[in-house]
């Protein structure tokens, strides 16, 4: 897509999809995090008509939210080309998008059924299949349209995307249960009200993300906003590859283990250590090799952002302990204080990020990254050591101190450096980082154990 669309194609896409993200959250009350929880709880009981009841009343409440957000999109087209764009082209398109609203939110029912049995196979090809298959057939539409295959890709694979999910939601086999619409509103309730705060939280990441893009756009123009699109995609899409699949077996586990504080401190700790390690060793190669990366992943046109990610990657180390550890709030049930806390930290994001693109450009945004996720990191560990009394272990300490030292001369390299040194110094730092990731995570996981039985 980045070398059939450009800088300028990239950047409509980026809008394109972060308001119908935008929209979705606003439309779709959370049910993609309570009804998780609901369900993986449900399943803890070992209750199967439990477990159909609840995974009836998701379906349900899916399609009511799902009809809903089309409606909202169809109704605010014109608006959302206005606030977008900057003016009323796109209204046609986003009315065409309306379908893609329902197809997520219907398609986000059948994952959110998967995730909470933990039937994380399904799961997995579910989403590969799904995507594979839009991308097999938008990227003709791309290449024979250009910019007028946007939206037809876009439509492509959510239908696609929905298909593959509704095909994999049909081999769980529940009880059959007839649930009542009053028992839909009584079920649904809860799971409403969770969700509803968490929706807001994600609504305030969603908004402070479409709002920089907004003022990328107004300032700098398209080009830069798909420049920022494709490093956002490198930071927190394909680094973040890692913060999905931990989520969607690292979520239903601590929700259920949520109201013992010493478990749930424990396990925790565990996901956090395990978490830095594996992904420790992809930054700091990412770091040397970042330039390269991006002329693979999209084309020469996009190594101007390089010193943003370059920034953002330090910040990385900061964001995946500060991730791990606020899903306490969310599996012991505290909407409200999760909700608070990150209206609090996407005020501060979004303020930092503003001031950073002002002033500095693109490096900025990078600069702002890493500043706000010190910040969040800090904000988040003081909550839950008051409220829950939980404390980073001695190993956790000492695995961040010793990656992020690597990452650190890894960046002295980038700046005072020239190649080929640059590279040759580079990959000793990156055989050190995986050494010792490799050593860690055999003690934690058997990992020499586990490739030996692969091998058979």
């Amino acid at each position: 897509m980045a070398l059939l669309l450009g800088p300028a194609g990239i950047g409509v896409l980026g809008l394109f999809n972060s308001t119908i993200l935008l929209i979705s959250s606003l439309t779709n009350f959370g049910l993609g995090i309570s009804g998780v929880k609901d369900i993986a709880t449900a399943k803890e009981s070992k209750n199967q008509q439990r477990i159909a009841k609840v995974s009836t009343v998701v379906r349900r409440l899916v399609w009511i939210t799902g009809v809903f957000g089309a409606v909202v999109t169809l109704a605010l087209s014109s608006w959302l080309s206005e606030i977008a764009f900057g003016n009323s082209d796109y209204t046609l398109a986003f009315i065409w998008l309306s379908s893609t609203v329902l197809l997520k939110q219907l398609a986000s029912g059948q994952f959110v059924i998967l995730q909470g049995l933990r039937r994380l196979k399904d799961l997995a090809k579910a989403n590969m299949i799904g995507s594979a298959l839009g991308l097999v057939v938008s990227v003709p539409l791309y290449y024979y349209l250009r910019l007028d295959g946007i939206v037809p890709g876009l439509i492509v694979t959510a239908v696609f995307t929905y298909a593959v999910s509704l095909y994999f939601g049909k081999k769980v086999r529940t009880e059959k249960v007839k649930v009542t619409p009053r028992e839909v509103k009584i079920e649904g309730k809860g799971m409403m009200m969770m969700g509803l705060m968490l929706s807001l939280s994600g609504i305030m990441v969603l908004g402070e993300s479409y709002a920089i893009r907004i003022f990328i756009n107004s300032i700098g123009g398209v080009e830069q906003v798909g420049l920022y699109n494709a490093g956002i995609a490198l930071i927190s899409t394909y680094v973040g590859l890692l913060f999905t699949a931990m989520e969607t077996d690292y979520y239903p586990r601590l929700s259920a283990v949520a109201e013992n504080n010493k478990k749930s401190n424990e396990l925790v700790n565990q996901q956090t250590e395990i978490a830095l390690l594996i992904l420790a060793p992809v930054l700091v190669a990412f770091l040397i090799f970042i330039d390269w990366v991006i002329i693979i992943l999209y084309s020469s046109e996009f190594v101007a952002v390089n010193v943003m990610i370059y920034w953002a990657f330090l910040g990385m180390f900061f964001k995946v302990p500060a991730w791990v550890v606020g899903f306490i709030f969310i599996a012991k049930g505290k909407s409200k204080l999760f909700f608070w806390s990150e209206l609090v930290s996407n005020l501060y994001l979004l303020g930092l990020n503003l001031l950073g693109y002002y002033y500095w450009g693109l490096t900025g945004l990078g600069f702002s990254f890493l500043i706000a996720y010190m910040v969040y990191l800090i904000q988040v560990y003081w909550i839950a050591s008051v409220k829950y009394d939980f404390r980073f272990h001695r190993e956790f300490v000492k695995i961040f101190a010793l990656q992020f030292a690597l990452a650190l001369v890894c960046f002295a390299l980038i700046k005072f450096i020239t190649t080929p040194w640059m590279y040759i110094i580079g990959v000793l730092i990156i055989l050190i980082s995986v050494w010792y990731s490799f050593k860690e995570l055999d003690k934690r996981l058997g990992l020499k154990e586990i490739l030996k039985n692969l091998k058979k």
